[in-house]
């Protein structure tokens, strides 16, 4: 098996994103978000997941892509960037594929920069090509950085 790689797919403003599979915890609807302000553009609000208060980031404005309508297909993704747990909303979560290692291709260094280092690779399939995301590396150290300091606030809220 390890010669395939597991991973979910999802779409994103028409094009379809994968991550590992062993970096996603689950896939929720997306319930109400609760808007906290003074956080970072990307970050839409929390979210209670069964006790724990998430952090959801809108991959559509991370990418600087158009802002999308709600819709029943979008869910949260919910993930483990790094030591944190946070949800990712997308357009739709398509399947959970297998896919032979040698069908994904390193991503071309005309694509590379220091803002896309996420994208792993491309996943030729029969109908399509899937970009492969490391969900640890989407944000930029100072993004990190930013959600970390989003995630104190509350505490120091309550320390007063």
């Amino acid at each position: 098996m390890q010669d395939q790689a597991q991973m979910v797919v999802f779409k994103l403003a028409g094009e379809y994103y994968a991550v590992d599979i062993h970096q996603v915890r689950e896939i929720i609807r997306v319930p109400e978000i609760t808007r906290v302000p003074r956080t970072p553009d990307f970050v839409e609000g929390v979210i209670n997941l069964r006790g724990s208060v998430i952090p959801i980031i809108d991959l559509r404005k991370r990418f600087g892509l158009e802002a999308a309508q709600a819709s029943d297909e979008q869910r949260i993704v919910v993930v483990e960037m790094e030591d944190k747990t946070v949800g990712v909303i997308v357009d739709a979560v398509t399947e959970v594929l297998r896919v032979d290692r040698d069908r994904i291709e390193p991503p071309s260094p005309y694509i590379l920069s220091l803002d896309t280092q996420y994208i792993t690779g491309i996943a030729r399939l029969d109908d399509r090509l899937v970009i492969m995301l490391d969900v640890a590396r989407v944000l930029s150290a100072s993004e990190r950085e930013a959600l970390a300091r989003f995630e104190k606030e509350p505490e120091r809220d309550g320390e007063v």
